[in-house]
């Protein structure tokens, strides 16, 4: 009889599983300072990033990573010298300019949409291009800054996590004025 009754009233209780939660993300707060000297770039990255040099390139001094370690994110820097080269200025920047291009559409399998922004700063000479991808994608923003005869700068957004966008959402918003800042702020030396 006990045991009728303890598998009743065991019956009755109905089981809710607990609802799916996500991580609390904390962001600092926003200020921004200058890269240190000896680049022939220079641009304003947040207090809470640091700059560190791309390993996987030892032979190119100027590429660097703007880590931001709390979320797992880096900024990809690659910078090219247009006028050290054999070939012409132009050659070497349309060719450039397309592989930025091919790079960031390549995530179209992923991406719902691509956004581009054209960039013009005449006064320091900066003019690029911002794509802005959309959806499940490694890198949800990439660039490229030049001023047409002697310098071009490819940067590229990446978040070291699996891509979803759900979770991804925040993180990516609160990253994505620092990578515009840094766009803003770009000159040459």
């Amino acid at each position: 009889m006990l045991l009728i009754a303890t598998i009743i009233v065991g019956c009755n209780e109905k089981y809710t599983p607990k609802p799916r939660q996500y991580f609390r993300i904390d962001f600092p707060d926003k200020k921004y300072h200058l890269i240190q000297p000896g680049f022939p770039y220079r641009f304003e990255i947040p207090d809470y990033s640091k700059i560190v040099q791309d390993k996987k390139n030892p032979d190119q001094p100027y590429w660097i990573n703007v880590t931001v370690p709390k979320n797992k994110a880096e900024i990809h820097i690659s910078y090219y010298n247009l006028s050290q080269s054999g070939n012409s200025n132009r050659t070497l920047l349309n060719k450039f300019m397309e592989d930025t291009r091919s790079l960031a559409y390549k995530h179209t399998i992923k991406a719902d949409a691509i956004h581009e922004q054209v960039w013009m700063n005449p006064g320091d000479k900066v003019y690029g291009l911002i794509y802005r991808i959309e959806g499940n994608a490694a890198s949800p923003i990439q660039f490229f800054l030049t001023d047409s005869v002697n310098h071009f700068l490819r940067g590229a957004l990446y978040i070291r996590e699996v891509p979803n966008i759900d979770s991804l959402k925040p993180v990516i918003e609160f990253l994505e004025p620092d990578v515009v800042r840094l766009i803003e702020t770009t000159s040459w030396n």
